[in-house]
């Protein structure tokens, strides 16, 4: 006896099993939730030498191109072939990284341990002296008893505070230089897999774009690489400019405060180049500790510091970040603090870095999303015109 499938409710069926079955997987999850990330966290160290690679080589691949545009092209003859162009830039990218990595190890990082660990002995011993100044100076205001004890207190709390946080920083530093050396052959497995990754980066692209266009629709799938393309052209343009920035931003800050002769120049140059890499709260964050080190040393330094920072980032919001960023956000302050807050809760230090580009790349989906729709209506798709209805 031959059975009549009836296609309607034979789809109907199949998508109750999938809904069920995703349930199912969903309270699994949910219910025994620690041991699922233990296992994530497994499948993700496996993957840790790919994903490091491919840091790599996506950050590489900008020395590279230029390299190999503005430097081979124009020297080797056409007779010479891609192949050729190609290694000689890959070389030359890799040597300019060690050299930089190895300028750093050998020259700047014994300098800022020794600032670090100045800095902590600094705090420690000049404590005493400093709060006796500042008592001496707030019992000079004719400021009665009670509220002298009660801001003598709390500006001891604080100090407390600050030597706790500077005490725990030193095993921590130590816990991460730690965890980086016991991950140098993932950081050695990435560093090859990039190699590979650039050296025929284009037979990879055409992999994946055959591999996109045999998986979904034709118009899909060009919207795919679309989206591929302009996600890579945000988050390139932003991340290589923001660190080009805060090099220049860590360079010129290192001058000037060796210039007005501020103390534990260096660390505080590394320290505001470091934290100049996030928008918006970058600047804050790395000004409050630096103002506090050169507070232990000199209250009246400590406010000429805030003086000079907030030239340098006037400096750097209206003219050298403007320049070499251009407009690759392209949103409003607001969705920068909306974007970094959201961001930063998830995924911490790293959320504060990628979480404007990442925020400018689905805000672009959503606006052609809205903009579609509003055309689709007859609608004008200009914000401002939208005041009248």
């Amino acid at each position: 006896m031959k059975i009549e499938w009836n296609k309607k409710y034979t789809t109907i069926s199949a998508y109750s099993i999938i809904v069920v079955f995703i349930s199912m997987l969903f309270y699994i999850i949910i219910s025994e939730f620690g041991l699922f990330i233990a296992g994530l966290n497994r499948y993700i160290k496996v993957f840790a030498p790919f994903t490091i690679g491919f840091a790599i080589a996506y950050l590489a691949n900008f020395i590279m191109d230029f390299i190999e545009r503005k430097a081979i092209s124009p020297l080797l003859s056409k007779r010479k072939g891609n192949k050729v162009k190609r290694i000689v830039s890959l070389l030359l990218t890799y040597l300019l990284l060690i050299a930089g990595l190895f300028l750093f190890i050998y020259l700047v990082l014994p300098q800022l341990i020794n600032s670090v660990t100045g800095a902590v002995y600094m705090v420690i011993n000049n404590y005493d002296s400093l709060s006796k100044s500042i008592i001496d100076f707030i019992s000079k205001l004719n400021i009665s008893q009670s509220y002298i004890d009660d801001i003598v207190l709390r500006w001891n709390n604080f100090v407390d505070n600050i030597i706790n946080f500077i005490s725990n920083s030193l095993p921590l530093i130590g816990t991460y230089a730690g965890r980086l050396f016991s991950s140098i052959w993932n950081i050695i497995l990435g560093i090859i897999i990039s190699v590979y990754m650039l050296i025929d980066k284009e037979r990879f692209s055409m992999l994946l774009k055959k591999l996109n266009f045999s998986i979904f629709s034709k118009e899909r799938a060009t919207r795919n690489i679309e989206l591929t393309k302009r996600a890579d052209n945000i988050f390139g343009r932003f991340l290589v400019g923001k660190i080009i920035d805060s090099i220049i931003i860590a360079i010129l800050t290192y001058i000037v405060l060796i210039i007005t002769k501020m103390p534990y120049s260096l660390l505080i140059a590394f320290i505001i180049g470091v934290t100049n890499i996030i928008p918006f709260f970058g600047p804050f964050i790395g000004a409050i500790p630096s103002f506090f080190i050169i507070l232990f040393v000199s209250p009246i330094k400590a406010l000429w510091f805030l003086v000079i920072i907030l030239i340098i980032q006037q400096l750097d919001g209206n003219l050298i970040g403007p320049k070499i960023l251009g407009d690759s956000l392209g949103i409003s302050a607001f969705w920068i603090l909306f974007s970094l807050l959201i961001s930063g809760e998830i995924f911490g230090f790293i959320g504060l870095i990628i979480g404007v580009p990442l925020f400018v790349f689905i805000y672009s989906i959503v606006k052609d999303n809205v903009e579609k729709r509003l055309l689709k209506k007859g609608l004008p798709v200009e914000t401002n015109k939208y005041k009248e209805y």
